[in-house]
C-alpha cells in the first residue's frame, strides 16, 4: 500500500484545514487508517483513526471536538478535518495503514506510512 498525504499548509489560529490521504495498491477497505503528528523535537503521537469495516472513529483527547476523521473507501481516501486550530497543532501530519480492522494508537502497530504533510498554525 502506498499512501500520499496532502492538504497541509499555513493557517491562522482558529482556522481550519482538511488533510487527505490517498491510498493505492492493495484493497484500501481492509485497512484501518490512522493519523499521527510529530512536532519538532517531539515524538510522533496518535491524532485520529478510523476502522475499516464499520468506520468507527477514535480521536486523541487533545483534538476531540475539533477534529473529525472520515474515509471514502470508493476513493481509497481518508480525511482529517481540523477545525479551531491552535498553535499546538503545528506538526508534520502522517497517515498510516494497518492490516486488521481496528484502530490502534501505537505507531508501531501500523504497517504503511505516507510521507507527511506540514501543518503550521500561526498565533
Amino acid at each position: 500500500v502506498q499512501l500520499q498525504a496532502s492538504g497541509g499548509g499555513l493557517v491562522q489560529s482558529g482556522g481550519s484545514l482538511r488533510l487527505s490521504c490517498a491510498a493505492s495498491g492493495r484493497a484500501f477497505s481492509i485497512y484501518a487508517m490512522g493519523w499521527f503528528r510529530q512536532a519538532p523535537g517531539k515524538e510522533r503521537t496518535f491524532v485520529a483513526g478510523i476502522s475499516w469495516s464499520r468506520g468507527i472513529a477514535k480521536l486523541a483527547d487533545s483534538v476531540k471536538g475539533r477534529f473529525t476523521v472520515s474515509r471514502d473507501n470508493a476513493r481509497s481516501t481518508v480525511y482529517l478535518q481540523m477545525n479551531s486550530l491552535k498553535s499546538d497543532d503545528t506538526a508534520v501530519y502522517y497517515c498510516a495503514a494497518r492490516g486488521g480492522g481496528s484502530v490502534q494508537i501505537a505507531s508501531r502497530e501500523y504497517d504503511y506510512w505516507g510521507q507527511g504533510t506540514l501543518v503550521t498554525v500561526s498565533s
